[in-house]
């Protein structure tokens, strides 16, 4: 968002104001100026400088396979105890962590994958359409890479173990291809040695900076006359003129609010009344410096759980998951888990050249709350997408302009209803 939007003095009365500027809040910025509505962004921060920046750049529209399913329950206590696992827990979160867990575990039963993937596969079908059409609009198509994603599985084991997920993803009609050794080389030359199967997403699509993104979206939101306040909203409480935000030095009335504050929601969202269980899941990233692409798309190591992703002169690894809250520093281990990795496939990296933690907004279902708050129906929600929020992001804004316009139908928000738990 250009210098001068920031500048100007935060009005007293709006008619939408938008809690959150990471790209979920652009995205709705975006879409509800489009429509010529009055758009207030509030964020403490640059906007889409949080897990909007840190992520692995991938639109994931494959990716209606839910974070707990049937396999990750049988793992969990492996995968708990050790610390270089995919999926970590730090300790001495635990007790705050334990109502979220006991959640996570219900969520994994069959029935329960079973519906969340349904869920999920309903919005990740238009994706896609909805990221092209707001690309032409915030004049950023020409950061998109049309390659694919790649999965790739060095054991044998691995991608019999993933069988369950294929044919779920097969069920709902994502494409996909299952490749041998000699095909994942001939897409991926640096990978031969390894041997590896694959699966490949031929339709998937990545950005080569996200940053560039953010910016962009800040940009062409600001251009249509978006206006952001750098605030930290604390309050949120009903008012005769709509919804009153507070915090240190705001004081706004708005007619709507959205809040798409990520894994900083659920404050808000609880003085609004909805008692939501959303927690923390914390991500990295490291990036190396590369003078040519060591990949043409992102590849993830199944049985490393991250992404390496090549972008606009390095090659970014963003991935796992490590549950423990907002207020922990970065955890080295983490970031040492991902060099390594990293190095097996590629040992003549350097140094990396920037290392990263954000927080991914994360509800035990996987599902984001999308639509209208159960007890205060002039906020609206827009959080929790996980590791989804940079592909849900322009369908979700979709889904909010129709909340707000009175329009479309109700059961399509319905799964992502904020009185669901």
């Amino acid at each position: 968002m250009t210098p001068a939007s920031a500048s100007k003095p935060a009005p007293k009365i709006v008619e939408i104001a938008i809690v959150g500027a990471g790209v979920v809040g652009l995205a709705t910025a975006l879409r509800l100026a489009g429509e010529g509505r009055e758009v207030l962004l509030i964020d403490p921060n640059e906007p889409g400088s949080g897990a909007s920046f840190g992520n692995a750049g991938t639109i994931a529209e494959y990716a209606c396979m839910p974070v707990g399913n049937p396999g990750v329950l049988r793992a969990l206590p492996k995968l708990l105890f050790d610390p270089d696992s995919p999926f970590a827990l730090r300790w001495a979160a635990l007790f705050q962590l334990a109502p979220w867990l006991i959640r996570f575990v219900r969520q994994s039963l069959p029935a329960a994958t079973r519906a969340n993937a349904l869920a999920l596969a309903g919005l990740l079908a238009e994706a896609l359409p909805a990221w092209e059409e707001m690309a032409a609009e915030a004049g950023l198509a020409d950061l998109l890479r049309r390659n694919g994603c790649l999965y790739i599985y060095r054991r044998e084991g691995d991608f019999a173990a993933a069988a369950a997920g294929r044919a779920m993803r097969a069920k709902f009609g994502v494409h996909q291809e299952a490749l041998t050794a000699e095909q994942v080389a001939a897409l991926e030359p640096r990978l031969a040695e390894f041997q590896p199967q694959g699966l490949l997403f031929p339709d998937s699509i990545n950005v080569s900076d996200p940053k560039a993104v953010m910016q962009r979206l800040a940009t062409a939101a600001a251009d249509r006359g978006v206006q952001l306040v750098r605030a930290k909203v604390t309050g949120l409480a009903p008012d005769a003129g709509g919804i009153r935000l507070s915090g240190p030095g705001l004081g706004i009335t708005a007619r709507t609010v959205v809040v798409a504050a990520g894994a900083r929601s659920r404050a808000l969202a609880t003085q609004a009344g909805d008692r939501i269980p959303l927690d923390t899941e914390r991500g990295y990233h490291l990036e190396f410096p590369t003078e040519a692409p060591l990949l043409n798309r992102p590849v993830c190591p199944v049985d490393l759980g991250f992404y390496m992703t090549p972008m606009e002169g390095r090659l970014r690894v963003a991935g796992t998951v490590e549950l423990g809250g907002l207020a922990a520093p970065p955890n080295p281990r983490r970031l040492a888990l991902l060099d390594r990795g990293v190095r097996q496939f590629f040992p003549e990296l350097g140094r990396p050249s920037s290392e990263w933690l954000g927080f991914r907004p994360s509800l035990p279902d996987s599902r984001p709350v999308i639509g209208r708050s159960s007890r205060c129906p002039g906020v609206i929600h827009a959080f929790g997408h996980g590791h989804l929020g940079l592909t849900l992001a322009p369908i979700t804004a979709r889904l909010i302009a129709d909340v707000i316009a009175g329009r479309g139908d109700p059961a399509r928000v319905a799964p992502f209803a904020a009185d669901r738990f």
